[in-house]
């Protein structure tokens, strides 16, 4: 899991990521392809 300072980037790099508050944090998860795993906060 990357942690990036801008999600936008890694919202576009798959078209199944989606982005998901959880805790306080903002992570971007894919569930076809789990490799495109970041995380931000």
């Amino acid at each position: 899991m990357k942690v990036v300072r801008s999600l936008k980037s890694m919202k576009t790099r798959h078209k199944d990521c989606r982005v998901v508050r959880r805790r306080g944090r903002v992570y971007v998860i894919n569930k076809r392809n789990p490799r495109f795993k970041a995380r931000q906060g």
